[in-house]
Protein backbone atom coordinates (compact mmCIF):
# COMPACT_ATOMS: atom_id res chain seq x y z
CA UNK A 1 0.00 0.00 0.00
CA UNK A 2 0.78 3.34 -0.92
CA UNK A 3 3.17 5.63 1.89
CA UNK A 4 3.48 8.60 0.41
CA UNK A 5 1.14 9.87 -3.10
CA UNK A 6 1.72 12.52 -5.30
CA UNK A 7 -1.93 14.20 -6.23
CA UNK A 8 -2.16 16.25 -9.16
CA UNK A 9 -4.13 19.31 -7.70
CA UNK A 10 -5.90 21.35 -9.24
CA UNK A 11 -7.79 23.14 -6.14
CA UNK A 12 -11.19 22.14 -7.26
CA UNK A 13 -13.77 19.49 -5.38
CA UNK A 14 -12.46 16.37 -6.49
CA UNK A 15 -9.05 16.56 -5.97
CA UNK A 16 -9.78 18.85 -2.78
CA UNK A 17 -11.53 15.95 -1.28
CA UNK A 18 -8.65 13.61 -2.29
CA UNK A 19 -6.26 14.90 -0.17
CA UNK A 20 -8.36 14.17 3.27
CA UNK A 21 -10.19 10.70 1.03
CA UNK A 22 -6.40 9.21 0.51
CA UNK A 23 -5.00 10.28 3.72
CA UNK A 24 -8.11 8.57 5.38
CA UNK A 25 -8.36 5.30 2.91
CA UNK A 26 -4.36 4.82 2.52
CA UNK A 27 -2.76 5.87 5.36
CA UNK A 28 -0.65 8.26 3.07
CA UNK A 29 1.62 11.50 3.22
CA UNK A 30 0.02 13.60 0.28
CA UNK A 31 2.24 15.65 -1.71
CA UNK A 32 0.07 18.10 -3.72
CA UNK A 33 1.49 19.17 -7.64
CA UNK A 34 0.00 22.16 -9.34
CA UNK A 35 0.89 23.06 -12.86
CA UNK A 36 0.72 26.74 -13.90
CA UNK A 37 -0.47 26.68 -17.41
CA UNK A 38 -1.94 30.35 -17.71
CA UNK A 39 -5.27 29.36 -15.91
CA UNK A 40 -6.32 33.03 -14.09
CA UNK A 41 -6.59 31.49 -10.35
CA UNK A 42 -4.83 32.77 -7.49
CA UNK A 43 -1.84 29.92 -7.41
CA UNK A 44 -0.55 30.78 -4.12
CA UNK A 45 -3.66 30.87 -2.20
CA UNK A 46 -4.36 26.82 -4.42
CA UNK A 47 -0.81 25.77 -2.09
CA UNK A 48 -2.09 27.14 0.95
CA UNK A 49 -5.17 25.78 0.31
CA UNK A 50 -3.74 22.39 -0.10
CA UNK A 51 -1.66 22.75 2.98
CA UNK A 52 -4.92 23.84 5.10
CA UNK A 53 -6.87 20.78 4.30
CA UNK A 54 -3.64 18.21 5.61
CA UNK A 55 -1.32 17.91 1.98
CA UNK A 56 2.55 17.44 3.58
CA UNK A 57 3.89 19.69 0.96
CA UNK A 58 2.47 21.47 -2.09
CA UNK A 59 4.52 21.82 -5.07
CA UNK A 60 3.06 24.86 -7.84
CA UNK A 61 5.30 24.40 -10.89
CA UNK A 62 5.43 27.11 -13.49
CA UNK A 63 4.66 25.59 -16.72
CA UNK A 64 3.42 28.00 -19.18
CA UNK A 65 6.45 28.32 -21.93
CA UNK A 66 7.10 24.23 -21.32
CA UNK A 67 3.10 24.37 -21.87
CA UNK A 68 3.25 26.88 -24.57
CA UNK A 69 6.60 25.99 -26.35
CA UNK A 70 6.12 21.97 -26.70
CA UNK A 71 2.24 21.31 -26.53
CA UNK A 72 0.22 24.14 -27.84
CA UNK A 73 2.60 25.19 -30.77
CA UNK A 74 2.29 21.50 -32.12
CA UNK A 75 -1.21 21.18 -32.24
CA UNK A 76 -1.19 24.59 -34.07
CA UNK A 77 0.97 23.09 -36.59
CA UNK A 78 -1.47 20.50 -36.81
CA UNK A 79 -4.56 22.25 -36.87
CA UNK A 80 -5.76 19.81 -34.00
CA UNK A 81 -9.46 19.74 -33.91
CA UNK A 82 -10.80 16.25 -32.38
CA UNK A 83 -13.90 15.83 -34.37
CA UNK A 84 -13.15 18.55 -36.29
CA UNK A 85 -14.59 20.79 -33.29
CA UNK A 86 -12.35 20.78 -29.97
CA UNK A 87 -8.81 22.07 -30.04
CA UNK A 88 -7.67 19.75 -27.23
CA UNK A 89 -7.32 22.81 -24.70
CA UNK A 90 -7.60 20.16 -21.81
CA UNK A 91 -6.48 17.05 -23.38
CA UNK A 92 -2.54 18.77 -24.29
CA UNK A 93 -2.45 19.46 -20.58
CA UNK A 94 -2.55 15.71 -19.63
CA UNK A 95 0.87 14.19 -21.03
CA UNK A 96 2.43 17.26 -18.89
CA UNK A 97 0.92 16.94 -16.10
CA UNK A 98 2.17 13.29 -16.16
CA UNK A 99 5.83 14.03 -16.88
CA UNK A 100 5.89 16.28 -14.24
CA UNK A 101 3.68 14.05 -11.67
CA UNK A 102 6.57 11.31 -12.41
CA UNK A 103 9.46 13.72 -11.44
CA UNK A 104 7.29 15.26 -8.44
CA UNK A 105 7.27 11.49 -7.60
CA UNK A 106 10.71 10.85 -7.84
CA UNK A 107 11.94 13.96 -6.30
CA UNK A 108 10.21 12.99 -2.99
CA UNK A 109 10.37 9.19 -3.08
CA UNK A 110 6.79 8.96 -3.58
CA UNK A 111 5.59 5.49 -4.81
CA UNK A 112 2.51 5.90 -5.94
CA UNK A 113 0.78 9.30 -8.18
CA UNK A 114 -2.78 9.73 -7.68
CA UNK A 115 -5.53 12.04 -9.89
CA UNK A 116 -9.19 13.51 -9.60
CA UNK A 117 -10.55 12.17 -12.73
CA UNK A 118 -13.69 10.36 -13.13
CA UNK A 119 -13.88 6.44 -13.98
CA UNK A 120 -16.12 7.23 -16.94
CA UNK A 121 -14.08 10.41 -18.68
CA UNK A 122 -10.99 10.52 -21.12
CA UNK A 123 -8.62 12.00 -18.39
CA UNK A 124 -7.50 9.00 -16.50
CA UNK A 125 -6.59 7.52 -19.51
CA UNK A 126 -4.59 10.20 -20.47
CA UNK A 127 -2.90 10.64 -17.03
CA UNK A 128 -2.39 6.81 -16.19
CA UNK A 129 -0.90 5.75 -19.71
CA UNK A 130 1.45 8.60 -19.78
CA UNK A 131 2.48 8.34 -16.42
CA UNK A 132 2.91 4.16 -16.68
CA UNK A 133 4.62 5.12 -19.95
CA UNK A 134 7.51 7.48 -18.50
CA UNK A 135 7.81 4.82 -14.88
CA UNK A 136 5.90 2.13 -15.35
CA UNK A 137 6.67 1.19 -11.57
CA UNK A 138 4.77 3.59 -9.84
CA UNK A 139 1.59 2.83 -8.37
CA UNK A 140 -1.41 4.79 -9.98
CA UNK A 141 -4.37 6.06 -7.25
CA UNK A 142 -8.00 7.06 -8.62
CA UNK A 143 -10.13 8.24 -5.80
CA UNK A 144 -13.12 9.08 -7.59
CA UNK A 145 -13.47 5.46 -9.13
CA UNK A 146 -13.02 3.99 -5.72
CA UNK A 147 -15.14 5.87 -3.66
CA UNK A 148 -18.45 5.81 -5.86
CA UNK A 149 -19.47 8.94 -4.78
CA UNK A 150 -22.27 11.20 -6.66
CA UNK A 151 -21.60 14.43 -7.04
CA UNK A 152 -23.96 15.95 -4.58
CA UNK A 153 -22.48 13.25 -1.83
CA UNK A 154 -18.93 14.48 -2.55
CA UNK A 155 -20.18 17.74 -1.58
CA UNK A 156 -21.35 16.77 1.40
CA UNK A 157 -18.07 15.16 2.44
CA UNK A 158 -16.68 18.56 1.43
CA UNK A 159 -18.69 20.25 4.25
CA UNK A 160 -18.66 17.47 6.73
CA UNK A 161 -14.68 17.72 6.59
CA UNK A 162 -14.45 21.42 6.40
CA UNK A 163 -13.10 22.07 2.68
CA UNK A 164 -13.62 24.90 1.01
CA UNK A 165 -14.81 24.46 -3.05
CA UNK A 166 -15.58 26.21 -5.40
CA UNK A 167 -19.14 24.92 -6.56
CA UNK A 168 -22.23 24.40 -4.48
CA UNK A 169 -25.39 21.97 -5.60
CA UNK A 170 -27.23 24.70 -7.28
CA UNK A 171 -24.02 25.42 -9.37
CA UNK A 172 -22.27 22.51 -10.09
CA UNK A 173 -20.16 23.20 -12.86
CA UNK A 174 -16.99 20.73 -13.63
CA UNK A 175 -14.43 23.49 -15.34
CA UNK A 176 -10.85 23.06 -16.24
CA UNK A 177 -8.78 25.80 -17.82
CA UNK A 178 -5.36 27.07 -19.16
CA UNK A 179 -3.95 29.34 -21.55
CA UNK A 180 -5.50 27.68 -24.38
CA UNK A 181 -9.14 27.20 -23.35
CA UNK A 182 -11.81 26.62 -20.79
CA UNK A 183 -14.12 23.59 -20.99
CA UNK A 184 -17.33 23.51 -18.67
CA UNK A 185 -19.30 20.17 -17.96
CA UNK A 186 -21.93 18.82 -15.25
CA UNK A 187 -24.60 21.03 -13.91
CA UNK A 188 -27.53 22.05 -16.47
CA UNK A 189 -25.76 21.19 -19.18
CA UNK A 190 -26.31 17.51 -19.14
CA UNK A 191 -29.74 18.56 -20.50
CA UNK A 192 -30.02 18.66 -24.10
CA UNK A 193 -33.04 20.05 -24.28
CA UNK A 194 -31.76 22.73 -22.37
CA UNK A 195 -29.23 25.75 -24.25
CA UNK A 196 -26.21 26.55 -22.21
CA UNK A 197 -26.84 29.58 -19.77
CA UNK A 198 -24.15 32.77 -19.67
CA UNK A 199 -23.22 31.98 -15.96
CA UNK A 200 -20.46 29.40 -16.74
CA UNK A 201 -18.90 31.14 -19.78
CA UNK A 202 -16.23 33.80 -18.38
CA UNK A 203 -13.89 34.29 -21.33
CA UNK A 204 -17.18 34.51 -24.51
CA UNK A 205 -19.30 37.14 -24.72
CA UNK A 206 -22.82 36.21 -26.36
CA UNK A 207 -22.58 36.98 -29.32
CA UNK A 208 -25.87 38.91 -29.41
CA UNK A 209 -24.33 41.13 -26.50
CA UNK A 210 -21.01 41.75 -28.62
CA UNK A 211 -20.07 45.25 -30.37
CA UNK A 212 -22.11 46.43 -32.85
CA UNK A 213 -18.46 47.11 -34.43
CA UNK A 214 -16.34 44.48 -35.85
CA UNK A 215 -12.82 43.80 -35.06
CA UNK A 216 -9.99 43.53 -37.57
CA UNK A 217 -6.89 41.67 -36.36
CA UNK A 218 -3.55 40.53 -38.41
CA UNK A 219 -1.43 37.29 -37.47
CA UNK A 220 1.53 37.01 -38.78
CA UNK A 221 3.47 33.28 -38.59
CA UNK A 222 6.44 31.98 -39.66
CA UNK A 223 7.03 28.33 -39.90
CA UNK A 224 3.25 27.65 -39.15
CA UNK A 225 3.60 29.67 -35.85
CA UNK A 226 2.18 32.54 -34.56
CA UNK A 227 4.71 35.24 -34.35
CA UNK A 228 2.93 38.83 -34.44
CA UNK A 229 0.12 40.33 -33.66
CA UNK A 230 -1.18 43.46 -35.82
CA UNK A 231 1.79 44.10 -37.01
CA UNK A 232 3.02 43.71 -33.59
CA UNK A 233 6.09 41.24 -32.80
CA UNK A 234 5.47 39.16 -29.38
CA UNK A 235 5.89 35.82 -27.65
CA UNK A 236 3.20 33.15 -28.41
CA UNK A 237 1.68 33.60 -25.04
CA UNK A 238 0.80 37.09 -25.63
CA UNK A 239 -0.62 36.44 -28.54
CA UNK A 240 -2.86 33.70 -27.29
CA UNK A 241 -3.55 36.01 -23.85
CA UNK A 242 -4.69 39.26 -26.29
CA UNK A 243 -6.86 37.14 -28.82
CA UNK A 244 -8.44 35.21 -25.82
CA UNK A 245 -9.20 38.71 -24.69
CA UNK A 246 -10.20 39.83 -27.79
CA UNK A 247 -11.94 36.69 -29.59
CA UNK A 248 -14.09 36.28 -26.48
CA UNK A 249 -15.54 40.03 -26.47
CA UNK A 250 -16.78 39.25 -29.93
CA UNK A 251 -18.43 36.15 -28.73
CA UNK A 252 -15.98 34.43 -30.98
CA UNK A 253 -15.02 31.01 -29.45
CA UNK A 254 -17.79 28.97 -27.81
CA UNK A 255 -18.04 25.61 -28.80
CA UNK A 256 -21.37 23.20 -27.79
CA UNK A 257 -20.81 19.70 -28.87
CA UNK A 258 -21.80 15.97 -28.70
CA UNK A 259 -18.45 14.11 -28.26
CA UNK A 260 -17.55 10.64 -28.65
CA UNK A 261 -15.54 10.08 -25.49
CA UNK A 262 -12.76 7.00 -25.95
CA UNK A 263 -14.31 5.17 -23.19
CA UNK A 264 -17.95 4.61 -25.17
CA UNK A 265 -19.76 7.31 -23.91
CA UNK A 266 -21.02 10.03 -26.24
CA UNK A 267 -20.97 13.15 -23.64
CA UNK A 268 -22.34 16.89 -24.26
CA UNK A 269 -19.30 19.35 -24.11
CA UNK A 270 -18.93 23.21 -23.70
CA UNK A 271 -15.64 25.27 -24.18
CA UNK A 272 -14.39 28.30 -24.77
CA UNK A 273 -11.40 29.15 -26.76
CA UNK A 274 -11.33 32.02 -28.40
CA UNK A 275 -7.59 32.36 -29.31
CA UNK A 276 -7.31 28.44 -30.16
CA UNK A 277 -10.28 29.37 -32.57
CA UNK A 278 -9.36 32.33 -34.45
CA UNK A 279 -5.31 31.03 -34.73
CA UNK A 280 -6.22 27.43 -36.21
CA UNK A 281 -8.59 29.17 -38.00
CA UNK A 282 -6.17 31.61 -39.21
CA UNK A 283 -2.97 28.96 -39.64
CA UNK A 284 -5.32 26.55 -42.09
CA UNK A 285 -6.04 29.70 -44.21
CA UNK A 286 -2.56 30.65 -44.29
CA UNK A 287 -1.98 26.73 -45.45
CA UNK A 288 -4.48 26.86 -48.37
CA UNK A 289 -2.53 29.99 -49.89
CA UNK A 290 0.96 28.48 -49.93
CA UNK A 291 0.47 24.22 -49.67
CA UNK A 292 -0.14 22.53 -53.18
CA UNK A 293 -3.52 20.03 -53.37
CA UNK A 294 -1.98 16.86 -52.58
CA UNK A 295 -0.66 17.98 -49.91
CA UNK A 296 -3.25 19.49 -48.14
CA UNK A 297 -5.45 16.86 -48.81
CA UNK A 298 -2.92 14.03 -46.81
CA UNK A 299 -2.31 16.66 -44.14
CA UNK A 300 -6.42 17.39 -43.34
CA UNK A 301 -6.31 13.57 -43.17
CA UNK A 302 -3.56 13.29 -40.86
CA UNK A 303 -4.61 15.69 -38.82
CA UNK A 304 -7.60 14.16 -37.65
CA UNK A 305 -5.44 11.35 -36.83
CA UNK A 306 -2.71 13.11 -34.65
CA UNK A 307 -6.04 14.89 -33.15
CA UNK A 308 -7.50 11.42 -32.28
CA UNK A 309 -3.97 9.94 -30.74
CA UNK A 310 -3.90 13.15 -28.51
CA UNK A 311 -7.55 13.01 -27.66
CA UNK A 312 -7.14 9.01 -26.71
CA UNK A 313 -3.74 9.74 -24.57
CA UNK A 314 -0.89 8.53 -26.88
CA UNK A 315 1.18 11.59 -26.56
CA UNK A 316 4.12 9.14 -25.15
CA UNK A 317 4.12 7.03 -28.44
CA UNK A 318 6.54 7.37 -32.13
CA UNK A 319 3.19 7.56 -34.16
CA UNK A 320 2.99 11.16 -32.18
CA UNK A 321 6.45 11.56 -33.08
CA UNK A 322 6.59 10.63 -36.81
CA UNK A 323 3.49 12.62 -37.53
CA UNK A 324 4.98 15.27 -36.13
CA UNK A 325 7.78 14.93 -38.26
CA UNK A 326 5.73 15.41 -41.32
CA UNK A 327 3.99 18.48 -40.02
CA UNK A 328 7.44 20.50 -39.37
CA UNK A 329 8.03 19.43 -42.73
CA UNK A 330 4.83 21.24 -44.32
CA UNK A 331 5.49 24.07 -42.13
CA UNK A 332 8.82 25.15 -43.87
CA UNK A 333 6.87 27.38 -46.21
CA UNK A 334 4.23 28.70 -43.59
CA UNK A 335 5.18 31.92 -43.80
CA UNK A 336 3.03 35.56 -43.98
CA UNK A 337 -0.27 37.17 -42.69
CA UNK A 338 -4.00 36.73 -42.08
CA UNK A 339 -5.92 39.37 -41.60
CA UNK A 340 -9.60 38.11 -39.70
CA UNK A 341 -12.93 40.16 -39.22
CA UNK A 342 -14.01 39.15 -35.86
CA UNK A 343 -17.92 39.88 -35.72
CA UNK A 344 -20.68 38.76 -33.34
CA UNK A 345 -19.35 34.91 -33.34
CA UNK A 346 -17.82 34.96 -36.83
CA UNK A 347 -14.44 35.03 -38.48
CA UNK A 348 -13.95 36.37 -41.98
CA UNK A 349 -10.85 36.38 -43.95
CA UNK A 350 -10.50 39.94 -45.07
CA UNK A 351 -6.40 39.90 -46.42
CA UNK A 352 -3.91 37.00 -47.33
CA UNK A 353 -0.57 37.34 -47.55
CA UNK A 354 2.98 35.40 -48.32
CA UNK A 355 6.09 35.41 -49.87
CA UNK A 356 5.39 31.69 -50.79
CA UNK A 357 1.60 32.58 -52.02
CA UNK A 358 0.32 30.19 -54.94
CA UNK A 359 -1.93 32.31 -55.92
CA UNK A 360 -1.27 33.64 -59.40
CA UNK A 361 -3.64 36.61 -60.09
CA UNK A 362 -3.10 36.12 -63.99
CA UNK A 363 -3.52 32.47 -63.59
CA UNK A 364 -6.75 32.43 -62.03
CA UNK A 365 -8.33 36.18 -63.80
CA UNK A 366 -10.96 35.59 -65.71
CA UNK A 367 -10.22 39.67 -66.84
CA UNK A 368 -7.56 41.13 -68.81
CA UNK A 369 -3.81 40.03 -68.61
CA UNK A 370 -5.34 36.09 -68.48
CA UNK A 371 -2.13 34.00 -69.27
CA UNK A 372 -3.83 30.50 -68.94
CA UNK A 373 -4.48 28.62 -72.27
CA UNK A 374 -7.44 27.26 -72.01
CA UNK A 375 -6.95 25.37 -75.32
CA UNK A 376 -4.77 22.89 -73.44
CA UNK A 377 -7.75 21.91 -70.97
CA UNK A 378 -9.13 19.69 -73.44
CA UNK A 379 -5.62 17.44 -73.52
CA UNK A 380 -5.74 17.39 -69.97
CA UNK A 381 -9.58 16.25 -69.46
CA UNK A 382 -8.83 13.40 -72.13
CA UNK A 383 -6.00 12.24 -70.06
CA UNK A 384 -7.52 12.42 -66.96
CA UNK A 385 -10.44 11.01 -67.98
CA UNK A 386 -9.35 7.86 -70.28
CA UNK A 387 -9.24 5.01 -67.45
CA UNK A 388 -12.69 6.01 -66.87
CA UNK A 389 -13.85 5.59 -70.69
CA UNK A 390 -11.63 3.07 -71.27
CA UNK A 391 -13.47 1.07 -68.51
CA UNK A 392 -16.75 2.06 -69.72
CA UNK A 393 -15.62 0.48 -73.66
CA UNK A 394 -14.49 -2.90 -72.04
CA UNK A 395 -17.62 -3.53 -69.39
CA UNK A 396 -20.31 -1.90 -71.63
CA UNK A 397 -21.44 0.47 -69.16
CA UNK A 398 -25.18 2.40 -70.33
CA UNK A 399 -26.32 5.30 -69.01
Amino acid sequence: MAKRVVLAYSGGLDTSVAIRWIQERYNAEVITLTLDMGQPIDLEAVRKKALDIGAKDAVVVDAKEVFVNHYVKRVIKANALYEGKYPLSTSITRPLIARELVKTARMYGADAVAHGCTGKGNDQVRIEVSVRALDPNLEIIAPIREWGFSREEEIDYAEKHGIPVPVTKKSPYSIDENLWGRSIESGILEDLKVEPPEDPFVWTRSPMSAPDEPEYVEIGFERGIPVSLNGKDLPLIEIITALNSLAGLHGVGRIDMIEDRLVGIKSREVYEVPAATVIIYAHRELEHLVMERNLLFLKNSLENEYAKLIYDGLWFSHMREALEAFFDVTQEVVNGTIRLKLYKGNIIVSQRSSPFSLYERSLATYEKGDIFDQKKAEGFIYIWGLPLSSSARKRGKKP
